[in-house]
């Protein structure tokens, strides 16, 4: 499994990259767009929604409530003479900050909308929205602002990547204690750990890429301990998602990683809390 987790790695690491650098921003979003829209998708098969017609519709209309965001943005457009207003980009990345805080409690009540009634389907759907629409807001804020907006994109995404591959490693060779057992049993403190190492690391080295000063490194630090943490919290609900349902994974496209949500759930969380981060500590 190992094996096939790296091979998929070493194929989709570059054509990330690729895009995170070489994209104009309204490129890099509508491809965002598609990648956590899939992933929505499969979120829908976690809360159960099995009608393809609903599903659908439901689909339809978060990628109309993205449209509507740039629409209700532009000022010149995304490409345009003038620069987009972000303020709706940066209000629903705040929101996300919160949904997230307030998923802590959720995760705190394993049993809370695990039924399978009406009532519980709109709660995780209401939870879908919260978590994709604000991470796509946080990621076009973060790649359309300044020159360095790609590399800082860039940043945030490694120290998620860093931190998931540091705490699979680290868990594999130390885990003892687990972290949330009843929600995701193979999950210990010893790769939480190792996964704020590694993210933290990523984060401070791609930083430097990306302009930050010797005097913002502290912050940058800072910032990506909190996405790292933010990054367990959306890895750990999506996994309760999957207890609910009763599935390992939320799908099977990428070998060896599950679906695509099982690739996205730690950034969903982890992107509002550094664009805000970023925001606030001005790197």
């Amino acid at each position: 499994m190992t094996r096939t987790r790296l091979l998929a790695a070493l194929v989709m690491a570059p054509v990330a990259i690729a895009a995170i650098l070489l994209l104009p921003t309204p490129w890099m979003i509508a491809v965002a767009a598609v990648l956590f829209l899939a992933g929505l998708w499969e979120w829908f098969d976690l809360a159960e929604i099995e009608d393809t017609l609903s599903r659908t519709v439901l689909l339809v209309a978060h990628l109309a409530l993205m449209v509507t965001i740039v629409w209700a943005s532009r000022s010149g457009g995304f490409g345009g003479a003038q620069a987009p207003s972000m303020v709706l980009f940066k209000l629903a990345s705040l929101i996300g900050v919160i949904w997230w805080l307030l998923a802590l409690l959720w995760l705190q009540r394993f049993n809370f909308a695990s039924d399978h009634r009406t009532y519980a389907r709109m709660f995780k759907l209401a939870a879908a929205a919260l978590s994709v629409i604000p991470a796509w807001c946080a990621l076009a804020w973060i790649h359309a602002e300044g020159s360095n907006g790609h590399w800082w994109l860039l940043t945030a995404l490694a120290v998620v990547w860093a931190a998931d591959t540091g705490a699979y490693f680290a868990g594999r060779k130390f885990g003892m204690l687990k972290l949330a057992p009843r929600v995701s049993p193979n999950k210990t403190v010893e790769g939480l750990i190792g996964g704020a190492f590694a993210g933290v690391a990523a984060g401070v080295g791609f930083s430097l890429l990306a302009g930050a000063t010797t005097a913002q490194l502290p912050w940058v630090a800072v910032v990506s301990l909190a996405a790292v943490l933010f990054s367990v919290v959306g890895d750990l609900f999506e996994s309760l998602l999957k207890r609910h349902a009763g599935v390992k994974d939320s799908g099977h496209l990428i070998p060896g990683h599950g679906g695509i949500l099982d690739r996205i759930d730690g950034v969903l969380a982890a992107l509002p809390v550094f664009a805000l981060g970023k925001a606030i500590f001005g790197f």
